[in-house]
């Protein structure tokens, strides 16, 4: 295993729409380099990174995958990444530690809807970006139209590096306006020929490399000066503008690639070793208390692990990125997350499912190791001494929840706890417990992510799901006030049972002024769990209530109220005053006055004009400008209200308030709509009256379901 410094390592993320070819070219680069005799293919099942049992059976990635190649005295560690959206958990973390991304673009198809997805994410991390455009030996490969469309998306930074003199069937040969050459490849690819450009094209050449030249140039004064004196830039001056472009993010280099038919795969390495930036050429690195880490190998050992793995024999491996320092096998790191002390036993560099031992790692490389106690994914382990912790990684929030049970009760448990070991490998799979309604939810991204989740679930632990929608959290409350009294008498021998209370209840605003009409002894006020208010006014006067027993009769009252009479969802913003009622010197005790305070608001709460509250969520839908018309039309149907539509760029942004009970199964409508375009997210916004004719229908469901 060849060593190299930090300098000479650089770290890349392949990405890009589904079949945009990435897997194919990785399979390219690592057979041009050497590293595997012969390249596999996805159809087959026979590719470094595509090695999962789920990517053989779905024909696509499914995980990202970290591999190497090298080539010219340079390491290029590679991520690569699956193009599907609902994925996105995969993806987000090979952003947060490559140092440049590859974005491949499909020749025939353009920038397709997963790559204004995969961008979106990009946007967020300020990375250096070289554009790949693949598959130019397609029958209906357009390079100058993918371009265009690349300039529309991403704006002027998208630079022509190369171009093709044919493309289709004939597509065999590349000019390169960095090196002013033309590269010829055989009919089954590999290491091109070098020749001079052809008379037809020296003008069509000549115009892009000056237009490549004023790139590189106007990056750096010192070469905005050169270019002004002699007309022109050197090879390694234009590579070093180039560079800063790319820092910058004022550059966007494009490749010219046939990734199957290895034809263009060698000049891209051979511009990720010269000009894409390494670890230690890249600004520092934001910690979570506001402070900077500067990458550098004689700073403190510092690793930020971006995925967890796994695997049913070797347990749990941590991929990580050597962010400052040296990293040797038999270290004691500490997890700044969790305080744990971690002993670096085994030391590997990971190419798909191989594992080849190293005895060190330097800054900016990307290695793993086994068995790490204390240790999750975004987690930062460092050198004992100065704490030292990096920014977490900001995964989304779930689109879509179900609950999940198993098929067989007594595979609870073991259920949660296959749940708890998925959620290691991808934190978008996300768990929570509804104490309200007692279910299990799980959240994911989509339909495509539930149902590899249903996947993993079957086929690894052996386990049968059971999916359903959620049950909506309503609430119930009261529209005007109303009394009503109940007496609690029960005779069995002996002492009995005797309480009788008189209550009045109104509905509770923050404007409300104190009780009318009667002579408040004590109020206690609370925040219910469920959401909401409870007052509670003692105003018993003349002692026909003892004081102790008010605490009962609250009791009571928050008995109902946790389930209300309507549905048996938590009642919420009510004022209840205890004005009146009997006690028995012998008979009375807290149980009756318990009982007496719960049906005497159960009798006050049906003559009140009961109401159903529903959830109400603020969505805000980012959808392409020409589909908003089919998007507003879905949401009229969901009994939405819009706050206001805004554009940005491409995009409408639109506000809308819709009900929770709504949006079952909406991330696939969105996708359906806007051919997978359409993206959006949601938060609670408030509860509102649920209308009449919904309020009698779930009233009458659940006076059904108590009556089976």
């Amino acid at each position: 295993m060849n060593t190299f410094d930090a300098k000479h390592i650089k770290n890349i993320a392949l990405l890009g729409s589904h079949g945009c070819g990435k897997t194919t070219l990785a399979e390219t680069m690592l057979f041009e380099a050497g590293l595997i005799k012969r390249r596999g293919r996805v159809e087959d099942h026979t590719t470094v990174s595509d090695h999962h049992e789920l990517e053989h059976e779905r024909g696509s990635s499914v995980y990202s995958t970290v591999l190497h190649t090298e080539w010219r005295n340079y390491k290029i560690n590679i991520i690569d990444t699956p193009g599907l959206d609902d994925l996105v958990g995969e993806t987000i973390p090979a952003l947060r530690v490559a140092d440049t991304c590859v974005l491949l673009l499909n020749a025939h198809h353009g920038v397709e809807v997963g790559t204004d997805l995969v961008w979106e994410h990009m946007q967020h991390y300020d990375r250096p970006v070289i554009i790949g455009v693949n598959q130019l030996d397609h029958p209906h490969a357009d390079f100058d139209a993918t371009v265009e469309q690349a300039r529309e998306h991403f704006g002027p930074a998208v630079t022509i590096m190369q171009y093709p003199v044919e493309q289709g069937d004939g597509f065999h040969r590349i000019i390169d306006l960095l090196k002013m050459t033309m590269y010829v490849f055989k009919d089954d690819g590999g290491k091109p020929e070098k020749a001079a450009i052809p008379q037809e094209e020296i003008a069509r050449a000549n115009a892009l490399h000056k237009e490549l030249v004023e790139k590189a140039a106007e990056n750096d004064e010192a070469l905005m000066e050169h270019y002004f004196e002699r007309g022109e830039l050197d090879e390694d001056e234009m590579r070093q503008g180039l560079k800063q472009g790319m820092m910058d993010r004022t550059c966007f280099p494009v490749f010219c690639l046939s990734a199957l038919r290895n034809m263009g795969s060698g000049r891209l390495m051979g511009f990720i070793d010269n000009v894409a930036p390494s670890a230690v050429e890249m600004p520092p690195k934001r910690l979570a208390d506001g402070g900077t880490l500067s990458s550098t190998p004689e700073g403190p050992t510092v690793l930020f692990v971006f995925k967890t793995v796994i695997e049913p024999r070797a347990g749990q491996i941590s991929l990580f990125k050597v962010m400052s320092g040296e990293l040797r096998e038999g270290m004691e790191l500490v997890n700044d997350n969790t305080g744990g002390i971690e002993r670096i036993s085994q030391l590997f560099i990971v190419d798909g499912k191989e594992r080849r031992h190293v005895d060190q790692l330097t800054t900016g490389d990307i290695g793993g190791t086994l068995k790490l106690k204390h240790t999750a994914t975004a987690h930062t382990l460092h050198a004992p001494g100065r704490p030292i912790k990096l920014r977490p990684i900001a995964f989304p929030e779930p689109r879509s929840w179900q609950v999940i049970k198993a098929a067989d009760p007594r595979s609870e448990e073991k259920l949660h706890a296959a749940l708890l070991e998925i959620q290691k490998e991808d934190p978008t799979i996300v768990m929570r417990y509804e104490r309200e309604t007692s279910q299990q939810l799980v959240g994911t991204q989509g339909e495509l992510h539930l149902s590899l989740l249903r996947w993993k679930l079957e086929h690894h632990y052996k386990l049968e799901p059971v999916f359903s929608a959620p049950r909506i959290p309503y609430r119930e409350t009261i529209r005007r006030p109303a009394e009503a009294s109940y007496r609690h008498k029960k005779q069995t021998g002996g002492s009995g049972q005797f309480a009788e209370v008189h209550l009045r209840i109104e509905p509770w605003t923050e404007d409300l002024p104190e009780p009318h009409g009667h002579s408040v002894r004590g109020k206690e006020e609370y925040d219910l769990a469920t959401g909401g208010k409870l007052i509670f006014y003692n105003c018993i006067v003349g002692g026909v209530i003892d004081n102790k027993f008010m605490p009962s009769i609250l009791k009571g009252v928050m008995e109902k109220m946790e389930r209300g009479p309507l549905t048996g969802s938590p009642a919420r913003d009510i004022r209840v005053i205890v004005h009146d009622g009997k006690m028995h010197a012998v008979d009375s005790n807290d149980l009756s006055f318990r009982i007496a305070g719960l049906h005497a608001f159960r009798e006050a709460f049906a003559l009140a004009d009961p109401q159903l509250m529903e959830p109400i969520h603020e969505l805000e839908v980012r959808v392409p400008a020409d589909l908003t018309g089919e998007v507003m039309t879905d949401l009229q149907g969901r009994r939405s209200i819009v706050l206001g539509v805004d554009t940005s760029g491409r995009y409408q942004i639109i506000r809308t308030l819709v009900p929770l009970a709504e949006m079952d199964r909406y991330s696939t409508t969105l996708r359906s709509l806007t051919q997978g375009r359409g993206t959006y997210s949601e938060r609670f916004h408030a509860y509102q009256s649920v209308p009449p004719e919904l309020q009698q229908r779930l009233i009458s469901v659940h006076q059904e379901l108590m009556e089976a």
